[in-house]
């Protein structure tokens, strides 16, 4: 098999161990394989690169295992090409397998040119991942937690949630901390209501009337202040998000011109695939790294139904959030081609396939840094020839057992 990279490494990653294996030209032709053993703390893999450069290393390759590579790859990537490799292109033969051998073969599989390596974004996308993943997280502990001060307000038979869309809004936020310091007349916490709410006195006076003790008091007072805190935190979090985003203001503001995309979610559309788009080379490739396009399966020359294979749950969920919003917008292209699918393929792969077209616009306009262009709500009608339309219509019309006659209007 062809050789086509004279120096290089295979690393097995582990927690707090490192098999490692160069493979280099020896004498006679023949290829030198050195191994070694190293720890995984900053000192050690200070020794690991050492001992990599000593042998002339110019790659090395890594299983991405869990989060171990990343300390290893963010050191090494500094004096080498370092290739973090899917664990699934790698499988080596059963019943053989080690820590040392499977270090080999990933040398091997370098060696050969049998792997390719993985996308990991430069190091200012880096940070901008961590805090919007965190701040995801916050956000989505924010959702949960609101749900578990419902769930004790119920079993208080405080009915709020009945009367109130938003037991978080301020009426609700009144009410709840009248709650807490032992305010229980329902008359007096439903005149608490504000705007709107004010007309559903009568209703709040009947949802507040309860069995709130003191036991409820406690638990629903750590609930509010952890409420409160998370609040805090993702402001926190969305001010430093700014902050590293500042030089890429142009992007967000483009990225947001897409129906369905606010300003939040081309936060996270950078923070995943980064403003580079020729690391993918074409939107295709980026939408199978996404895993937001169907794969192929074929076998015995048919091709049969392939799934969506996986990529980045935080890419995933921002882009499936946008479609679904982009799918109620008016007029727009995405939402024509939510309809058109949704009848026949069904809510899911609808939304599936609207979000593969946000990211392919995401990926032109970082490509071109232009605006979105949209293609109008009548897209799927204007491109067919007025006589295809025509015959389409017909066709339908007698597929209801309609009878159909076609006159010029004069």
């Amino acid at each position: 098999m062809e050789t086509l990279l004279e120096h290089c490494a295979g690393l097995d990653l582990h927690k707090d161990v490192i098999a490692a294996c160069v493979r280099v030209p020896g004498e006679d032709g023949e290829r030198s394989v050195y191994q070694h053993e190293f720890g995984t703390t900053t000192q050690e893999l200070l020794g690991l690169r050492d001992w990599l450069s000593s042998y002339g290393v110019t790659v090395v390759g890594m299983e991405a295992t869990g989060v171990y590579w990343k300390a290893p790859f963010y050191l090494l990537e500094e004096s080498f090409e370092c290739w973090l490799l899917n664990a699934r292109h790698m499988h080596n033969v059963p019943g053989r397998k080690t820590d040392v051998a499977d270090a080999q073969w990933i040398a091997q599989l370098v060696e050969h040119g049998l792997v390719r390596p993985s996308f990991v974004p430069p190091k200012p996308i880096r940070e901008l991942r961590n805090l919007t993943r965190y701040r995801k997280a916050q956000i989505e502990e924010r959702g949960r937690e609101a749900q578990r001060l419902d769930k004790i307000l119920q079993d208080a038979g405080i009915k709020l949630s009945s009367v109130a869309s938003d037991i978080m809004g301020a009426s609700g936020r009144a009410m709840l901390d009248a709650l807490v310091s032992g305010l229980n007349d329902p008359d007096a916490l439903s005149d608490l209501a504000k705007g709107r709410l004010r007309a559903k006195i009568p209703a709040l006076r009947e949802a507040l009337e309860g069995r709130f003790t003191s036991h409820h008091a406690l638990i629903v007072g750590e609930i509010l202040s952890k409420l409160d805190y998370m609040e805090e935190a993702i402001g926190r979090l969305s001010d430093e998000i700014d902050r590293v985003l500042a030089p890429f203001a142009l992007q967000v503001e483009l990225l947001s011109t897409i129906p369905g995309v606010d300003k939040r979610t081309a936060e996270t559309l950078l923070a995943e695939i980064g403003t580079d788009m020729s690391r993918f080379g074409s939107s295709a490739r980026l939408a199978s790294w996404a895993g937001m396009c169907p794969g192929q399966y074929e076998s015995a020359g048919k091709s049969k139904r392939g799934t969506t294979r996986h990529g980045s749950k935080w890419l995933r969920t921002a882009l499936v959030e946008s479609a679904k919003a982009a799918s109620r917008t008016k007029n727009t292209y995405l939402a024509a081609q939510y309809n058109r699918l949704h009848g026949r393929r069904g809510h899911a792969k609808a939304t599936v396939a609207v979000g593969h077209s946000i990211l392919v616009a995401a990926y032109y306009i970082l490509e071109r840094n232009v605006p979105y262009a949209d293609l109008g709500g009548d897209w799927f009608i204007r491109r067919d020839t007025q006589e295809r339309h025509v015959k389409k219509l017909v066709s339908q019309l007698k597929a209801l057992g309609y009878d159909v006659t076609i006159e010029h209007a004069a």
